[in-house]
């Protein structure tokens, strides 16, 4: 699997590649995770639950860029089964399929999209996916992480809906968090609103929102659960808001996902208000945790609509009108009703199952 980033980095793609790489492991399979080198004295090479890491050197990683040419190098060193891009927005995705290509080994490509707080980024994008087309067409396999995010990509790219492939994110069983994890208590009204530090994320829509929030919750706390560039911009207008007491900004480590559970358990209402979203990770985890949610009528986050603890609200709501949709949620009822989510063991059942259709589809060519 080949990722820009991966642990100890924190995000969406690096849970995804992290959980299914294990289990993958688990069952028998030889993996790798090519991935960049973050700095901070983080090992080139080391095993994480059974999978081999592999961190080569990168340029401009700080523009999100990521140009890493030992990549090419690293696919062509083997002759790999399957060559997996998980994400396709930096410069390491078409590195691995170029590579792939041109040594004649199979390869897939999981898009991971997400959204960008550059309004110059967005609007390259088009250009991007068009430099990026003849590649991304003669993958063996495409794999949207939703219903929304293939549907996107077939229309944005010009190829057909029925080559590709939607294996949805995943999230652990909530018998696998303990209650007391889930089911925490706090003394007070508590918002959790998850994700990277970056506007687009949409976490200064709840802070604008608190105020109004206060006024029929005076107990009312807000925790931005993250870190990334955009910390400083939410903390200055938590301060000229005057909820700057109100509001707690902090990363949850990655490896704690029982504190990410505890977290979320103990939250009146989650919120995700990002201007873009696939298939978000941490709703799902919301979920598990028995969280009622809120999350902006777009992109990815939309499809979540469908189960009974989430409420939508459109993009560009009033920030009464996102506190009075806060309000709503904190007074809804308990959810008893059972209802189905994904699980990271039938993502990975279904990606290996794609892999095995792969190898015997060159097989029957060789």
């Amino acid at each position: 699997m080949v990722s820009a980033r991966f642990q100890p980095l924190v995000g969406g793609t690096e849970t995804h590649v992290y959980e299914v790489g294990r289990r993958l492991a688990a069952r028998g399979h030889e993996v790798a995770v090519l991935t960049t080198d973050p700095g901070d004295d983080v090992p080139s090479r080391e095993i994480i639950d059974g999978v081999r890491v592999i961190r080569v050197p990168t340029l401009l990683s700080n523009l999100d860029l990521y140009i890493a040419p030992q990549i090419y190098d690293f696919v062509t060193a083997r002759d790999w089964d399957v060559v997996h891009c998980q994400g396709y927005h930096t410069f390491v995705a078409p590195a691995a399929m170029l590579a792939a290509r041109q040594h004649d080994i199979p390869y897939v490509v999981t898009f991971h999209s997400g959204g960008h707080s550059s309004r110059l980024r967005v609007l390259a994008r088009p250009v991007q996916w068009r430099m990026l087309r003849p590649l991304i067409a003669r993958a063996d396999r495409l794999v949207g992480v939703s219903e929304f995010e293939a549907d996107h990509f077939s229309r944005e790219l010009d190829i057909p809906r029925d080559d590709f492939t939607v294996i949805l994110n995943g999230a652990d069983s909530v018998a696998r968090i303990p209650d007391s994890a889930r089911q925490a208590a706090v003394d007070h009204t508590l918002i959790v609103s998850p994700g990277r530090l970056e506007r687009y994320k949409g976490h200064q829509r709840v802070i604008e929102a608190l105020p109004h929030v206060a006024k029929v919750y005076p107990d009312v706390q807000l925790r931005i659960a993250g870190a990334g560039p955009y910390g400083h911009k939410l903390r200055e207008l938590a301060h000229e808001l005057g909820v700057g007491g109100r509001v707690q900004i902090a990363r949850v480590p990655h490896d704690d996902r029982e504190g990410m559970a505890r977290l979320l358990g103990s939250a009146d209402v989650v919120t995700a208000l990002s201007d873009y979203e696939a298939y978000p990770i941490a709703v799902l985890e919301a979920l598990t945790c028995g969280s009622k949610v809120l999350v902006a009528d777009t992109s990815g986050l939309a499809q979540f609509g469908r189960y009974p603890p989430v409420r939508t609200i459109p993009p560009g709501s009033s920030p009464e009108a996102v506190a009075a949709a806060i309000i709503e949620r904190i007074d809804a009822p308990e959810m008893t009703a059972e209802f189905e989510l994904p699980t990271w063991e039938g993502c990975t059942a279904e990606l290996e199952q794609l892999y095995y259709e792969i190898a015997a589809e060159r097989q029957c060519v060789s």
